[in-house]
């Protein structure tokens, strides 16, 4: 690789780190074009990029970046992937192709400022995705009111069922 596109490299892992709120590192070896291509499609859906790293340049972004905590992640064959959009999604695609592929192992990651062991990466992969807690936010928000609505429906509805039952009495 000649300097104009190792300087190209290091300026795209640099923008890419940048706009990414989780960085997830990864062992890929053993792993075959077929099964990274099918990664690289269900990150995508995702709304995810995974990429093979050279650790010397990855490490030279990662000092330059302040990310010296997660260069000890950077040994071997690496790659990262990196999500601009929500952090717990990458996480559970990572989790469950590396449970039905073992050659993919997780390392580590670094999600909005703060580094991650693989354990924490596994809980991270269980919470729900950001959608379904806004959706339950919004339930929880709206409940109060439908109930409020519901209660204050069933007055006239019990008044009425009363009058027409006094009716059905004295015909």
């Amino acid at each position: 690789m000649n300097r104009k596109d190792k300087e190209r490299n290091i300026e795209l892992l640099t923008d890419r780190l940048k706009k990414a709120k989780a960085i997830i590192f990864t062992d890929f070896q053993r792993l075959k074009v077929s099964e990274m291509t099918e990664l690289r499609s269900k990150l995508r859906k995702s709304a995810a990029l995974f990429k093979v790293l050279k650790n010397r340049l990855a490490k030279r972004v990662m000092e330059k970046e302040g990310l010296r905590d997660v260069e000890k992640y950077i040994e071997g064959p690496t790659a990262i992937a990196t999500s601009e959009a929500d952090p717990a999604s990458v996480a559970k695609v990572l989790m469950e192709f590396a449970k039905e592929h073992e050659y993919l192992k997780i390392k580590g990651g670094f999600i909005e400022g703060k580094v991650l062991e693989y354990n924490q990466i596994g809980e991270l992969a269980k919470l729900p995705s950001r959608e379904v807690l806004i959706t339950k936010l919004l339930g929880s928000i709206n409940a109060p009111a439908t109930n409020l609505v519901y209660v204050l429906s069933a007055i006239p509805q019990k008044l009425v069922r009363v009058i027409n039952a006094i009716k059905e009495k004295k015909t």
